[in-house]
């Protein structure tokens, strides 16, 4: 272990020796794990006012008979089956890692297995019109490489549309913004501990726990895209939003939280931690986002970015 590592690891929260574990996704794909997507599918429309695509997704796709979209990290499969729905003349693929279980697919939409993790997706040049990839970041070990990939099936003027939440948590007094307080100094010191635990575990894995803040320079970074527009939305976590619009964003938020800590238990112990430490971690997290609210005004951001394909060919 790297003297980086053992410091933070110090003490017993850690076996030692523990051999790292190279999983492409650690989260229990799980009913849980489905109702998490659901919910993300969910707040993304009410951020987006009540659609699942924002920018310029209708010019992209309103021009030819035969106009392709990909959807990476699809989940539940919603985005892809919904897309195809309401274009009707756009053919839809999503990808996963696990099998999609959907009752009702349109025969212009289909899933495909497979890691997006991969060097080199299995898709000819420029073959796509329009490419989704929503909260796949945890899955990613070289997301600019991953961008160069969707560079490369991406036609020239095609839209690529990236959606990452944020793995940085905020709170604030009940009387200020969410913003007001951005370290773990003062604050529901137990979920700023978990997230922390989380970052580190992530880092551990080779993902940079900093994508979602730097998509547009990302995107940049491949010289492949233009017209790139960056957004930044902030999502209460919890019941305390006056606006009732963003109260159910943050109810959606706070039941998606609700479900995630539990399942980082695996990732941590797999990694090394003892049990009784990670068992602490999450009780301790739920502790804040239960009771919180009443003393602390949870947030998180969400980092939207849209781009178009260039004419610079791929190499």
């Amino acid at each position: 272990m790297s003297p980086s590592k053992a410091a933070f690891f110090s003490g017993n929260a850690w076996e030692k020796d523990q051999p790292h574990k190279s999983y492409a996704y650690l989260l229990p794909a799980d009913e849980d794990e489905s109702k998490r997507f659901n919910l993300m599918h969910r707040l993304i429309r009410f951020i987006f006012n009540g659609r699942i695509y924002m920018g310029p997704t209708k010019e992209v796709l309103q021009f030819g008979p035969y106009r392709q979209a990909l959807d990476l990290g699809t989940g539940r499969g919603e985005w892809a089956v919904e897309l195809c729905e309401e274009f009707s003349w756009v053919f839809t693929t999503g990808v996963d890692i696990v099998p999609i279980q959907y009752l009702e697919v349109p025969e212009r939409c289909r899933f495909e297995m497979w890691d997006i993790n991969i060097h080199h997706m299995p898709y000819t040049d420029g073959c796509f019109d329009l490419v989704h990839a929503r909260a796949v970041l945890t899955g990613i070990r070289n997301y600019p490489h991953f961008l160069g990939q969707i560079g490369r099936i991406l036609r020239p003027g095609g839209l690529v549309l990236l959606i990452e939440p944020s793995l940085m948590q905020y709170a604030g007094l009940a009387n200020n913004k969410p913003e007001a307080a951005y370290t773990s100094g003062s604050g529901p010191r137990g979920w700023f501990t978990l997230w922390e635990t989380y970052r580190r575990c992530l880092s551990m894995l080779g993902v940079d726990v900093t994508v979602p803040q730097h998509l547009k320079d990302l995107l940049e970074g491949t010289r492949l895209f233009e017209d790139i527009q960056d957004f930044k939305a902030t999502i209460p976590v919890g019941f305390y939003h006056e606006n009732k619009g963003i109260l159910t964003v943050g109810q959606l938020q706070w039941m998606a939280y609700d479900l995630l800590l539990p399942a980082l238990k695996p990732m941590f112990m797999s990694l090394g931690m003892l049990e009784s430490r990670a068992d602490r971690i999450i009780k301790d997290a739920q502790t804040d986002l239960y009771y919180g609210n009443s003393d602390f005004k949870l947030a998180s951001h969400m980092h939207i970015v849209h781009a178009r394909r260039n004419s610079i060919p791929w190499s």
